[in-house]
């Protein structure tokens, strides 16, 4: 049919009102040839005509597919009618009714009852509808319990429908047991589990059973429709319907009753033989029907799970070894202590890759644990299973697991005959892959690149496998990375002739004294070492023997440029082993090393002379914040004025590590020199030194911190100069590695050039000089505003140029700040309830939920005193609460809001309505004190239906000590007991 045109907007021409354009008539051209999809067939037609139905099953693709159907006729046959005083009545018993509900049986008759495909189609509550209404057709009187007939004087038909019904009941109940995601809360599930009992043994009859049943089929159905008791009746008994022979219903069932047993077995261990039993049964029943059964469906991969997890649950006792899979082998092997049997099946597992690689970690990771438990002896059996796992993971083409490398980080001559050994084994040379042989080449030669001992190396090299697998060429290749990547390791040794050019006596010479290079920390010594070595070759450089030396690369250039080899080597050991001893805190050493150098050079550079009276004062810090300065003696006056000489020093050319001017302040600020930050320091000093600018600052904030007023003015310059520090410029460009590199000019107050890089380098000094203010600057940003903090009112409550603001930069920067705070003071709960409030900000709430309650564990005695409302205050039980309820811990959620100054009854009700809680729910009812919330939990677990959980909540109102009649003061003391241990259960489970 042609829709008609509205009156001007048509045809665009002066009479074409009634023509069609071109382009228009092959639109329509095209939409007319295109096939048209068939419309599908409704519902109710199959009800018009009778002999649809089966046209219908009989098309290769059906539209409406037949469960679809079942579920759209049982759906309309169970629709509730309305009288006419507009009350809802149950469905009809009609005979439109009744045909539909046929109509769904003789679909599941065409399915020929395969209960695997409708219980992948059909919810739970429709497939239990069908069944019901096959248990009604099947004249199964309504309200008799199952297990109370005689399946043996029953009609096949009747006998064959309880089966269908009690096999899918325990189906039901196996499938629930399994986790699954609930996408939302659905109404109650039947209640199967109540009926398990006299199922499995309805079932348990059914194996006695000695003769064929029947089950409907779709003429059977027709034949009921006509004439009800002629299927059922005596002469039609052994004829009716789908024949099923009485081995394939034994075989269902068997497999479905060891379904249910193994799912049992997780609370009563002693049906697991039940289960072996039936699971067993069926591989035999399997085996006589072969695979021509139409009834019988069992997944054979599924039972051979089960027949493996019941060999290793409840092994036979006249199983033998040949009989038993390696699964069960390897379980018994870990009971009786018998690990060789075990090193043998993971060994001939790496030629049949039959063991699943996770099942093989299980039981590494299960030996780990019973080393660690102190079991000594189980070392070198948990070397040994990790060699086998590590040669299987090479030869699938995996990396290398770390326990390997842990475990082989002092290899000895054992653990390389055992590993050589495996390797053997594992290969089959004559059936191998490249691709395997490759695999193992390769482990092969990273193994010896990875070992510094050249026997051991030898060990490997002249094994057959290795020298079957490498090539000439490899292993020529092999022996020049080993003579590249470490020519004087080991020299001590026996000498192999293919690793070495020189002489053997002069080597070793070389080697010794080498050694005796690194090890030695005396000054003295370390000249003389060098004039030997010197005057043994010319042509080495000994600052390179180890690659530990490391001097800063401001220093490197001006040492290496010295002419004199032996002086270049002499001043740049001792200065990087100075360093090194710094470092480790060795500073007596650290001082004889400095000292000898500064001796050295002080004879023919002024420029690596200064250098190296900067790095003893940096060690004159280090040493004495280490030691005296740890129990708060004050600095000799001595070291305070080399501070401020370094800090004022001017000399052009002198290349100057950052580090020593954060340390100069840091010591400064932690030593409260305020005076000399805020009113001795020269101008120049301050326009040119950045760490001297923001050094004043802080002691001006810190000295005029009792006084909000006036430290507001130097608390908003010290505000201002730090926004710009962590701001970005617009005019910036990327690097090659991604990260923003321009040098951009900062208009503040230190009127200098800086990198945005050195952005963490300026702020480092920060973390040593723990002002706790300092950290409330940070807490007044957006990325961070749901922190709370003292003396937070003397900052500026708005940043002007908010979107210029590197809110990344802020944000490590106070995680650092915390960090070195709470490392200094553990115990400091402000700090951590920032820390806490850190973690809550950034939506790791289980690690909030650590910190608040340490903060609330380190002021309270581990809550043995009641916390300060001070600490817990309001805001901070509100997060706790808004962690708890995230993490799904909603009964945590009910608790904590009794803490609340005013309790929340909306939320605590609200959380209890959740029934997909992950807390221990009724374990916590005991901690709840407030009478309206127990008895809110009391009417829910009522109308839920939960016995248990409503008596746990009727029995925790019954204490006497919370009856409202009592006095204040032991209601109070009610509530902190309960408060106490409730704290201290989310410690343990938190901490």
């Amino acid at each position: 049919a042609k829709k008609k045109k509205k009156p001007g907007s048509g045809g665009g021409g002066s009479g074409g009102g009634g023509r069609m354009s071109a382009e228009a008539a092959d639109r329509e051209a095209a939409t007319s040839s295109r096939p048209c999809t068939p419309p599908q067939t409704s519902w109710f037609e199959f009800l018009l005509e009778e002999s649809l139905l089966e046209k219908h099953l009989r098309k290769p693709c059906p539209d409406p597919a037949p469960v679809q159907l079942i579920v759209q006729f049982l759906e309309q046959a169970s629709k509730p009618s309305v009288n006419e005083q507009n009350q809802v009545q149950p469905p009809p018993d009609n005979k439109r009714n009744r045909i539909l509900k046929l109509l769904a049986l003789k679909v599941a008759a065409h399915l020929k009852w395969d209960l695997d495909i409708l219980e992948k189609s059909l919810s739970v509550p429709v497939l239990n509808m069908l069944l019901n209404e096959l248990l009604c057709i099947s004249k199964v009187p309504p309200g008799t319990k199952h297990v109370d007939m005689d399946l043996a004087t029953l009609p096949p038909t009747t006998a064959m429908a309880i089966l269908l019904y009690n096999r899918w009941a325990i189906r039901t109940i196996v499938q629930s047991s399994f986790p699954v995601k609930q996408a939302k809360p659905g109404p109650p599930q039947l209640s199967l589990k109540e009926q398990a009992s006299d199922s499995i043994l309805v079932l348990e009859a059914a194996l006695k059973l000695n003769k064929d049943l029947y089950v409907h089929t779709m003429r059977t159905l027709d034949l009921l429709a006509v004439e009800p008791g002629m299927v059922n009746g005596e002469t039609e008994s052994s004829t009716a319907g789908l024949k099923i022979r009485t081995e394939e219903m034994q075989c269902q069932v068997c497999y479905d009753l060891g379904a249910a047993y193994f799912q049992q077995g997780s609370t009563n261990s002693a049906v697991y033989e039940n289960a072996r039993e039936k699971f067993f049964r069926t591989k035999e029943l399997i085996a006589e029907i072969g695979s021509l059964s139409l009834h019988c469906t069992i997944d054979e991969k599924r039972l051979a799970g089960y027949c493996q997890a019941c060999d290793v649950l409840v092994p036979s006792s006249d199983s033998t070894s040949q009989q038993l899979t390696p699964y069960s082998q390897v379980h018994i092997c870990l009971r009786s202590g018998n690990y060789q049997v075990r090193l043998k099946i993971f060994i001939e597992d790496n030629l049949t890759f039959s063991l699943p690689v996770q099942f093989r970690q299980s039981v590494l990771r299960e030996l780990f644990q019973k080393a660690q438990q102190g079991n000594e002896a189980l070392d070198e059996i948990c070397f040994k299973v990790c060699a086998c796992n590590t040669v299987r993971d090479i030869l699938e083409g995996r990396a290398i697991s770390v326990q390997f490398n842990q475990l082989f980080l002092r290899p000895n001559k054992e653990k390389i005959d055992f590993l050589l050994e495996v390797c053997s084994r594992s290969v089959n040379l004559e059936k191998a892959s490249d691709s395997l042989k490759g695999n193992m080449a390769a482990f092969l030669k990273n193994v010896c690149l990875g070992l510094e001992d050249l026997q051991y190396v030898f060990m490997i090299s002249s094994h057959e496998l290795f020298i079957t697998l490498l090539k000439d060429e490899e292993r020529k290749l092999l022996v020049d990375q080993m003579r590249k990547r470490s020519p004087r390791v080991n020299l001590c040794i026996k000498p192999v002739t293919s690793f070495y050019d020189i002489p053997a006596s002069a080597s070793v010479n070389i080697g010794q004294l080498e050694h005796q290079l690194i090890l030695s920390v005396d000054p003295w010594r370390i000249r003389q070492i060098l004039i030997e070595l010197h005057g043994m070759t010319s042509e080495r450089q000994f600052w390179t023997v180890s690659n530990k030396w490391e001097v800063p690369s401001v220093y490197s250039g001006v040492i290496l440029g010295i002419k004199d080899n032996l002086t270049r080597d002499l001043v740049y050991i001792l200065m990087a082993k100075g360093l090194h001893c710094s470092t480790v805190k060795d500073f007596s050493h650290a001082k004889q090393l400095f000292a000898a150098c500064l001796e050295l050079v002080t004879e023919f550079s002024p420029k690596l002379r200064q250098v190296m009276l900067n790095e003893m004062l940096l060690l004159d810090i280090h040493t004495h914040e280490a030691g005296t300065g740890q129990s708060g003696e004050r600095p000799p006056s001595d070291l305070i004025s080399r501070v401020r000489g370094y800090l004022e020093m001017r000399l052009p050319d002198i290349p100057l590590r950052q580090v020593i001017a954060e340390e100069c302040v840091a010591f400064m600020l932690n030593w409260r020199e305020n005076e000399y930050l805020t009113l001795q320091v020269p101008a120049f000093l301050l326009q040119n030194n950045p760490y001297v600018k923001l050094g004043q600052l802080l002691a001006a904030t810190c000295k005029e911190l009792p006084g909000p007023k006036e430290s507001r003015r130097t608390a908003k310059d010290l505000w201002e100069v730090v926004v710009q520090i962590c701001s970005v410029s617009s005019q910036h460009k990327r690097g090659n590695d991604g990260r923003v590199s321009l040098i951009k000019q900062r208009e503040s107050t230190l009127g200098i050039m800086y990198r945005y890089d050195s952005v963490f380098s300026l702020l480092n000094f920060l973390l040593k000089s723990h002002f706790k203010f300092f950290f409330f600057f940070f807490f007044k940003e957006d990325i961070v505003n749901d922190i709370t903090a003292e003396h937070i009112s003397i900052w500026p409550s708005s940043i002007p140029n908010l979107q210029s603001v590197d809110f990344e930069a802020v944000a490590i920067t106070v995680k650092e700040l915390v960090r070195y705070a709470l490392s200094i003071n553990p115990n400091n709960h402000s700090w951590l309830i920032i820390q806490a409030d850190i973690y809550f900000a950034t939506n790791q709430y289980s690690a909030a939920l650590h910190y608040y309650l340490q903060a609330g564990a380190v002021c309270s005695d581990f809550f043995n005193k009641a916390v300060p409302p001070d600490v817990y205050t309001d805001q901070v039980i509100k997060r706790m609460i808004k962690c708890c309820s995230l993490l799904n811990c909603h009964t945590q959620v009910a608790i904590l809001c009794q803490f609340l100054r005013e309790i929340d009854y909306k939320t605590a009700f609200k959380s209890l309505q959740e029934q997909n809680s992950h807390d221990a729910m009724d374990s916590y009812y005991d901690y709840i004190w407030d009478v309206t919330i127990l008895e809110y939990l009391t009417y829910l677990h009522h109308k839920r239906g939960e016995t248990d959980k409503r008596q746990i909540a009727i029995k925790a109102i019954g204490q006497t000590e919370l009856n409202a009649s009592n006095p204040e003061e032991v209601l109070q003391l009610a509530a902190q007991r309960r408060k106490k241990k409730f704290l201290q259960a989310m410690a343990k489970l938190y901490f």
